[in-house]
């Protein structure tokens, strides 16, 4: 394993510090850094360390509904009065929830860094919740959901969550059932906030032209009050999921003109040392237009327009998965190839030149994708919610570099022949209408080998 250690000359002399800085104060929040040359804009983010996964049946979809209504108005500031200020200096202020966190975060110029702190922490901190907005509130949640459901590959999400890992927390739609969010009052979401969000489980994370005292002074008045018991933070989720028996099929039927399908299976979590060679293989998989799946599927046979494989990393589990929207008629045909790709990629691994252009992907995609103070500040504030340590970006591309084909090899020979859950939104009312090779991906539990396009 790599040490956590900056860049460093041919002749191993340290090129530069670590621009990332950390402090813990009393009470368990942390404050994590980051100065970004040459920017003029400041992003902040409180993370909390809650989300979906932490809700009890009764209240699923509490962690989003939360996220919503906080904004409604603290002691000191409207909604309106909120949004005011923010639009004022032309910043962004939001929120997302996920299965394992929530994040509440602002982006404006670095000059109204203060502001910024202000609106993030009051939010969070003092978020009224009254009983008006959330009668408000749950009419604006049940829109989103349908508006979910008005979208077949959003929906398909949910639907794939639940044919994968059951009645499970992880299988559950983040922004919980219609039937949850109309029965759930005041009083339940009044005390998962103030029992929940506690500053332990909390992380601010700021990045571009910061510096981190100021951040750390800034953060130290918003939370005034909050922090006097002495507790250390919270450490990162570990474990084992108590996850139910095999995946299973989902079929949700939609008068839709395409079959939207996803065929996926459990995989690694986010601790796991080999969830760097997990990402190569995915970049080359679907990752991209060069990868097997879309030359397979989209450029030799033209059976979909979109088709690619993603990965999802939990503190305990994990999902490596395939989409595909093709024309009904075409769904056999598109779930075969797929499943002959995976066996052949289960029983061979790549190729040298495949995980070069695989880690290639990753390497750009991470360096583009970190070009604005936003997106610093999401990568601190995962880290330190998901490993309570920080990779720099020229570490991080160093374990890229460091995976071997064998590396790849050996993680598709695991993940791949693990278990298939499928889910399908269509014209299909139940699974016995969905063509064999759906049924038989469930019911197999593994791929079949063979090379894609044989008989």
């Amino acid at each position: 394993m790599l040490p956590l250690v900056g860049p460093t000359t041919e002749r191993g002399e340290p090129l530069a510090a670590n621009p990332v800085r950390r402090t813990v104060l009393p009470g368990g929040l942390r404050v994590v850094t980051e100065r970004v040359a040459g920017v003029r804009s400041a992003s902040v983010g409180i993370w909390v360390g809650v989300g979906s996964r932490d809700e009890q049946p009764s209240v699923a979809g509490a962690a989003h509904f939360l996220e919503h209504l906080l904004f409604k108005g603290t002691p000191t500031h409207s909604a309106l009065e909120i949004a005011e200020s923010v639009d004022a200096v032309g910043g962004e202020l939001n929120a997302f929830t996920a299965k394992e966190h929530t994040c509440f975060y602002a982006h404006v110029l670095d000059e109204d860094l203060a502001l910024a702190v202000d609106m993030v922490s009051d939010v969070v901190l003092r978020g009224t919740c009254t009983r008006e907005d959330v009668e408000i509130e749950r009419g604006v949640v049940l829109e989103e959901i349908a508006m979910r459901d008005d979208d077949p590959e959003d929906l398909l999400q949910d639907v794939f969550g639940t044919a994968l890992f059951g009645d499970h927390p992880l299988g559950r739609p983040i922004i919980g059932s219609v039937e949850s969010v109309e029965a759930m009052t005041r009083a339940q979401l009044h005390s998962f906030h103030r029992r929940r969000y506690t500053p332990e489980r909390m992380v601010v994370a700021a990045a571009g032209n910061v510096d981190h005292d100021d951040v750390v002074r800034l953060v130290r008045a918003a939370f005034a009050g909050h922090l006097d018991r002495a507790v250390d933070p919270e450490p990162p989720r570990t474990g084992v999921a108590r996850l139910p028996g095999r995946p299973g099929l989902s079929v949700l039927e939609r008068d839709s003109e395409q079959a939207h399908v996803i065929l996926g299976m459990r995989s690694i979590d986010r601790h796991d040392p080999q969830r760097w060679a997990l990402s190569v293989l995915n970049a080359a998989v679907g990752g991209g237009m060069s990868s097997r799946l879309f030359q397979q599927v989209r450029e030799e046979r033209g059976l979909a327009y979109s088709v690619y494989s993603g990965l999802e990393s939990h503190a305990d589990a994990g999902v490596f998965s395939v989409y595909a929207g093709c024309q009904p008629e075409n769904l056999g045909e598109v779930l075969t190839v797929v499943e002959e790709v995976l066996g052949d990629v289960a029983a061979d691994g790549l190729t040298e030149a495949e995980v070069t252009r695989g880690k290639g992907q990753l390497r750009g995609t991470l360096v583009l994708g970190l070009e604005d103070s936003a997106s610093r500040m999401s990568r601190l504030g995962r880290s330190e919610l998901s490993f309570g340590a920080h990779l720099d970006v020229d570490q991080t591309l160093a374990r890229i570099d460091t995976v071997t084909a064998e590396q790849v090899r050996a993680v598709a020979a695991t993940v791949l022949r693990r278990p298939r859950g499928v889910a399908v939104v269509g014209p299909y009312a139940h699974a016995r209408d969905l063509p064999a090779p759906v049924r038989d991906a469930v019911r197999a539990g593994g791929p079949r080998s063979g090379r894609a396009g044989a008989a």
